[in-house]
């Protein structure tokens, strides 16, 4: 079975004319990514520098004290190498606050998370306002499926560029872009928590899950998915959950529609 696509150039190229007919179509400047130093956002960033330019794209990396060094590195050997200027900006001090103010964020793991996601997002959206620029996503299929994101925090952007590849995919769309093997090579973490891995979260690889959900959508039984892949059935159940408990977040808010037949 094929399960993967197979002309990574013709993608390339797609997304590229997709990027720029965005950002001409929103009549902005430019671009800005959040840089976190993985392989999602090094793709996005090498994809618009290709769709508009290096000059017109701005690159933001959002540390604060828990996240490893290594990423802040990472991302500037990304930066570095597209030749594109990187703002550093901590995001501590607003964390700090928020936390003195709900204290019970700091005894929730996943809540206090989730408010780093969402106060990157509030940075990335307010240089955004600031440069007249769309703020690009890095989210993709595989993450947007199973609902692995924060809403209103990484899951919030103008586009997502790589939103119809899976993270399989994405691999081989990287090495084609020729972005460093340090990067590509690279354990998948969202950067919430220390030693946090998307893999480990998700409780099964990413070739799997990738399998998995292309198999559902090609209407193969959830039995012989089980039985190619190897997954248990603790697995299949864990990824189900994901996808129906998450659904929301790819969805517009819900508006309470009025009859207006008032009497």
């Amino acid at each position: 079975m094929d399960w993967f696509l197979k002309n990574e150039k013709k993608a390339i190229k797609e997304i590229v004319a997709a990027i720029k007919q965005e950002i001409e179509n929103a009549s902005v400047q430019g671009a800005v990514i959040g840089l976190s130093g993985g392989i999602d956002s090094a793709a996005v960033a090498y994809l618009t520098a290709l769709a508009i330019g290096k000059k017109n794209i701005t690159l933001v990396h959002l540390p604060e004290k828990e996240l490893s060094k290594n990423h802040t590195d990472d991302a500037k050997l990304i930066a570095h190498q597209l030749g594109i200027e990187l703002k550093i900006l901590e995001i501590s001090n607003p964390l700090n606050e928020i936390s003195e103010i709900l204290p019970q964020v700091n005894e929730d793991r996943m809540a206090k998370g989730n408010l780093k996601a969402r106060i990157r997002a509030v940075f990335l959206y307010s240089i955004a306002n600031l440069e007249n620029k769309l703020v690009i996503g890095t989210s993709n299929k595989s993450e947007l499926a199973i609902g692995y994101g924060t809403k209103f925090g990484d899951l919030a952007a103008d586009m997502w560029p790589i939103g119809d590849l899976y993270k399989t995919e994405l691999y081989k769309i990287c090495k084609e872009l020729g972005i460093d093997k340090k990067i590509i090579e690279k354990p998948p973490t969202a950067g919430l928590w220390a030693n946090q891995t998307d893999e480990d979260e998700i409780g099964v690889s990413y070739e799997k899950l990738d399998k998995f959900l292309i198999g559902l959508e090609k209407q193969i039984s959830e039995d012989k998915l089980a039985e190619d892949l190897e997954l248990s059935s603790a697995q299949i159940d864990r990824i189900k959950n994901l996808v129906m408990k998450n659904k929301h977040k790819g969805l517009m808010p819900k508006i309470c529609k009025m009859d207006r037949n008032w009497q």
